[in-house]
């Protein structure tokens, strides 16, 4: 991950290491008295060397590295501890001082290389640590080191999208992305942190980022940049020479998915065959073709010309499909009622878990408003699962006209109040603030919606109207307050568990509860259901296994500071670390956090930054909601 500014001669330095702990963590273990190593594997650009980096981290370790150029040349790999004319035993004598071996791009090594790592993982007095392409040719010496059991194999998989938004936000430099932007660079670089650095980079220097109104966060919308390593990257569908090919190409980047019925659309099979065998294109279950990645599609309709892109645009699906690039409403709004409608219904089955949505998020990445219905359906079925900055994204995206919606207005208050601030919800819904942070509530219809809010901090509110069609009020707000004896009756399904498990105080009960929300997409639930299962819990084993699944879930909620995840967090630090990360929370500086504890500022920061890890924290704007602090306002 490490890159090259372009027109500059000194290196530039690589983005914080996030989102890979887990593997981090087994990489470390595997270099440990006992072990031998370990291989790990993964698509180009996964920061597969990146990980093994910081594994190394602070050891006495010789680093090899392959290289295409030098296959050919025997020990070219080990040039700088191994002669070329040695023998494998003389080899293997050389290296017997070598306690710890990083092998980087192994799959690029010359024969006799390849043998010498297998032999040292055989004779197993040196610890070696492998990293090797998925895709590509693998000597069998190399190969043999998983399949052969001599060491184990760690398979890289793409980066979370909640780990790619933690990565981002690491290196915002002064530029924190909004989530819809997060998601959309997530889905179009599928894992490949390399190109995520190249576009990100591009988008910046082009000045194709605005800032959100009544936000410090930054947005992308309109075409992808296609910069040189972009074009490098796709090179595979912007240079492909058979007309009839390039033209099934464009056809699919203005108008995918396209039936696949010659007849009906007149798709050249031929061309098409030749495309699915170079993994270009995919049929789906449904018999429609797509292009194969999210970029191409992109990078195809960018560098297209004007009239190209014209007369491809124009040319609708002959099968009654509506095209997502057609610009008219009229012709994209069915679609996107389709999508609303299916997110409807899955509110309403309590399944939340995520779903293909490519009309709305079309309209986003291309800069068209979203109507504000569909922008509310889509805010509260983020907000029920979780993700609420994602939420609150696409309640500004309903506003962004300037239309009063109350729908977007409410999702875009509840997001704030559950991330902890309650006075931006208040003012959100309309309210004024006076002396003391407190605010008047308006005395409109909003009333209803400012109740929700009220019901969500605890604070007194008669709620019910079932004559209010704008009353938003959820008893299951009472269970997630900690008062299950106020929506007694009124729940039913999993929601119903949940309040009887905490009626009762049974922990096994509302970890059971937990992991139903959770398999039903209700992340942010789940979260405080396990939290409330810690404090019922009797056997302190039970305990700590659901608070580290609570931890682990709330992390994936997007700031989420609600009453039920009060102060949760820090059981998984030192004491040390809670004492300067609460310190941290309140504001001050690591200078003076360490002049009150009589520590050094660079003990200070390396505290921070393991506590960083283990939260879940990109930086120090995280910590107020992972911490409590003694005046803080309850959520």
């Amino acid at each position: 991950m490490t890159t090259f500014e372009r027109d500059a001669k000194t290196r530039e330095l690589p983005w914080p290491f996030t989102g890979r702990e887990n593997e981090l963590d087994l990489a470390r273990g595997s270099l440990t008295a006992g072990r031998h190593g370990i291989v790990i594997t993964g698509p180009a650009g996964y920061g597969k060397t990146r990980l093994v980096t910081e594994a190394v981290r602070g050891t006495d370790c010789a680093r090899v590295t392959g290289t295409p150029e030098t296959r050919g040349i025997r020990f070219a790999a080990f040039a700088h501890h191994v002669p070329e004319t040695a023998s494998l035993h003389a080899a293997l004598q050389h290296l017997s001082g070598v306690r710890l071996l990083l092998v980087d791009d192994a799959h690029l090594l010359d024969d006799a290389s390849a043998a010498l790592v297998h032999q040292l993982a055989v004779h197993g007095r040196t610890r070696l640590l492998v990293v090797t392409t998925d895709g590509a040719p693998v000597p069998g010496a190399i190969s043999r080191l998983w399949t052969g059991e001599l060491l184990p194999r760690l398979a890289l998989e793409p980066l979370h999208r909640e780990e790619t938004g933690r990565l981002l936000a690491g290196a915002a430099a002064g530029e924190a992305l909004e989530p819809l932007t997060v998601n959309r660079l997530h889905r179009l670089c599928q894992g490949d942190l390399r190109l995520l650095r190249d576009l990100v980079d591009a988008v910046r220097e082009r000045g194709l980022l605005t800032r959100v109104p009544d936000s410090d966060e930054w947005a992308w919308r309109g075409p992808v940049p296609v910069t040189p390593a972009l074009r490098e990257r796709t090179a595979q569908v912007l240079d492909r020479t058979g007309p009839e090919e390039r033209e099934t190409l464009d056809r699919l980047a203005f108008a995918e998915p396209l039936p696949l019925d010659p007849e009906l659309d007149r798709l050249d099979l031929r061309a098409l065959e030749q495309l699915e065998a170079d993994a270009l294109v995919r049929i789906d279950d449904r018999g429609a073709v797509r292009l194969a990645h999210p970029l191409h599609g992109p990078v195809l309709r960018a560098a297209a010309g004007r009239l190209r892109a014209r007369r491809l645009s124009l040319r609708r699906s002959s099968a009654g499909g509506t095209s997502i690039s057609l610009r008219s409403p009229d012709r994209w709004g069915p679609a996107l009622d389709a999508e609303r409608a299916d997110l409807s219904r899955r509110i309403e089955r309590a399944d939340v878990r995520a779903t293909p949505t490519p009309v709305g998020e079309w309209l986003v990445a291309e800069g068209v408003p979203v109507p504000a219905g569909y922008a509310a359906v889509r805010a509260r079925f983020a907000r029920l699962r979780g993700e609420l900055r994602e939420a609150a994204a696409w309640a500004r995206e309903g506003l962004r006209d300037g239309t009063e919606d109350h729908s977007c207005r409410l999702e875009l208050a509840l997001a704030a109040v559950q991330s902890g601030d309650t006075t931006a919800a208040h003012k959100i819904l309309g309210g004024r603030p006076h002396g003391g942070g407190a605010v008047t509530r308006p005395a409109t219809v909003r009333d209803a919606a400012d109740g929700a809010v009220e019901a969500l901090t605890g604070d007194p509110y008669d709620p019910y109207d079932p004559y209010d069609p704008y009353d938003p009020y959820d008893p299951y707000d009472a269970v997630r307050r900690g008062t299950p004896e106020l929506a007694a009756g009124r729940l039913t399904g999993v929601f119903a568990a949940h309040a009887d498990a905490l009626a009762q105080g049974d922990g096994p009960a509302l970890d059971r509860a937990a992991e139903e929300l959770q398999e039903r997409g209700f992340l942010l639930f789940a979260a405080e259901a396990h939290a409330q299962a810690v404090r019922a819990h009797r056997d302190p084993r039970a305990a700590r296994t659901a608070r580290t699944r609570a931890v682990a879930l709330a992390r994936r909620c997007q700031g989420a500071r609600t009453p039920a995840l009060s102060g949760l967090v820090l059981g998984e630090l030192t004491a040390r670390q809670r004492q300067i990360v609460t310190l941290a929370a309140a504001g001050l500086s690591n200078r003076q956090i360490a002049e009150k504890l009589t520590l050094s500022v660079r003990t200070v920061g390396n505290h921070l930054y393991s506590a960083y890890t283990r939260l879940g924290a990109g930086d120090r704007r995280a910590l107020p909601w992972l911490v409590e602090l003694p005046d803080a306002q309850p959520a």
